[in-house]
């Protein structure tokens, strides 16, 4: 066990986003998980306990390395305690509005760094016989696709409530690593890590231009030629590029997966095509709102993109590159915007933007350690726009979800803001239905809210113009569920083996699996973080 905890340090990437986070200025993921029925708190409290040991890192906490040399570890807590992690908050009028602003209050806050960096908060006294619980983890913890894995192993398919342990779980903590040993890890695994990447980066480049030559390379095409003005400009502030103050505002809303796929045939194009000119027309249907002009205006989106391979989909940290989309704002007609889109997209994809980003992110991550905790502080409030903002699409799962017998009927995604980028968005797929979450600056974007009818409108002008016709809307009432009395607890001590990593999202089977096929649909040209 000690030997495994020495050398469980973060990556350089993991590492980035820790030094990058200020107080004020949150790096977090977060989701808000909307439940069917009333869910009893301790049922929960208990519930997420039983499956600690299925998420050994959600025990640890970061240490930094010693003299800030080497990467910082992730190291068991040894004060952890489940009652600073989930935690229970009632709504005094129990409106969608309410839950909007305490999950902006929840996003907009820092976590306390001396304990696992993760917590759940269970939401009561929302109308509509519904639960939430919103779920925060750092930025170091995981990304967007290892966040969807970890909702996967906290929840379960199967809609039977599983019995709770009738003994409370006591994990044995590891004793620290001894100060010396751990410098002297900290000093080799940062040497063999900065040798590691020096290899891997010159791999990548001679098998990017091996391929690049094969393909005829973008030079060769006219479309480079086209594009190349779009690729080189640089980044016009927007409206909501400005620097982040803080506290933040969440909005949030749904269109259905079905008429997204449905364009997505029609239109001969890919779901996350669409996804982005859905975001592109808000955008600008936003900007034009304030009166700002569009037109010769040019868009350009952040779009992460998973590097993880097939071998390990539920690998924990963060494993993405950047993908920058450049979309012109002023094309009004959805059709040819998609087309616009499209072709940007693919042009990105053979031309290996994403391997060339995380190329150079891997060169940037060569710094040391000490170096890198001094500057991204002062980095995160340079006024540098790169992006106007970042869009996520991470694919969940197509099949429900429960905690306890409690249908999870929505799952609404969050991405942090920062720098200037104090307007984003995340999409998450799940269950039927593409679920939004914007997340801004409050002096940013004061009026968060107006994206959520901006989206749906120019979701359903899309659609009309491709000649979708939306199913018709079945009237089902939910059923009042009781929540099932907790069992006793009782303490004991236990000795339970903690696995290495985090299980794959696909270990879970639904009542009903999905078929290959469908699941290829839901796939994207970016299979993003």
């Amino acid at each position: 066990m000690e030997n495994h905890q020495q050398s469980d340090r973060l990556s350089w990437g993991d590492t980035v986003f820790l030094h990058l986070e200020r107080e004020g200025m949150p790096l977090n993921v977060a989701s808000i998980c909307m439940l069917e029925g009333e869910v009893s708190f301790e049922d929960c409290l208990q519930f997420v306990e039983s499956k600690l040991p299925l998420l050994p890192r959600y025990l640890k906490r970061v240490v930094a390395p010693a003299l800030n040399i080497g990467l910082p570890s992730w190291e068991y807590d040894p004060n952890f305690d489940i009652h600073n992690h989930v935690r229970e908050v009632t709504l005094k009028h129990g409106t969608d509005t309410e839950l909007k602003a305490l999950a902006g209050k929840l996003f907009s806050a820092v976590m306390d760094r001396q304990r696992p960096l993760w917590d759940i908060t269970l939401v009561r006294g929302l109308k509509g016989n519904r639960t939430p619980f919103i779920l925060r983890l750092h930025h170091c913890l995981a990304d967007g696709i290892a966040g969807v894995g970890i909702l996967n192993a906290l929840l379960d398919a199967n809609p039977e409530a599983p019995p709770l342990p009738k003994k409370r779980i006591h994990l044995q903590v590891p004793p620290p690593p001894d100060a010396i040993n751990s410098l002297m890890d900290g000093v080799v695994t940062s040497y063999a890590d900065f040798v590691k990447r020096i290899l891997s980066a010159w791999a990548d480049l001679l098998d990017m231009a091996q391929r690049m030559a094969a393909n005829g390379g973008p030079l060769a095409t006219d479309e480079f030629s086209r594009l190349l003005p779009e690729i080189t400009a640089f980044t016009e502030r927007l409206r909501f590029n400005v620097p982040y103050r803080g506290p933040q505002k969440f909005a949030f809303t749904e269109i259905p997966l079905a008429d997204v796929k449905a364009i997505r045939h029609k239109c001969g194009t890919s779901v996350n095509d669409v996804i982005l000119a859905l975001v592109t027309a808000t955008v600008r249907r936003y900007c034009e709102l304030h009166g700002d002009r569009v037109k010769g205006r040019l868009l350009r989106i952040m779009v992460p993109v998973n590097l993880r391979g097939s071998e390990s989909p539920g690998e924990l940290g963060n494993r993405i590159s950047l993908v920058p989309v450049t979309i012109p704002l002023d094309i009004r007609h959805p059709r040819k915007l998609l087309a616009a889109v499209h072709r940007r997209a693919e042009f990105l994809k053979h031309s290996h933007a994403a391997e060339l980003v995380s190329l150079a992110g891997g060169l940037i991550g060569m710094f040391p350690t000490s170096v890198q905790a001094l500057a991204g502080p002062i980095a995160s409030q340079l006024p540098i726009t790169p992006f106007n903002l970042v869009c996520t699409n991470v694919p969940g799962p197509q099949f429900p979800l429960y905690l306890r017998g409690h249908k999870m009927l929505q799952c609404y995604p969050y991405v942090p803001v920062g720098g200037e980028m104090a307007l984003n968005c995340a999409i998450l797929s799940y269950d039927g239905a593409i679920y939004f979450g914007f997340s801004g600056d409050v002096h940013a974007a004061p009026d968060l809210r107006r994206l959520e009818k901006l989206l749906r409108s120019s979701f359903t002008e899309l659609r009309d113009i491709v000649g979708i016709t939306p199913p018709r809307k079945k009237r089902v009432r939910a059923k009042a569920r009781t929540a099932p009395k907790p069992a006793p607890v009782e303490t004991v001590r236990m000795s339970i083996p903690l696995p290495a990593s985090l299980p794959s999202m696909g270990s879970k089977r639904a009542p009903e699996p999905v078929p290959a096929t469908e699941r290829e649909k839901v796939q994207t040209q970016f299979i993003v973080a």
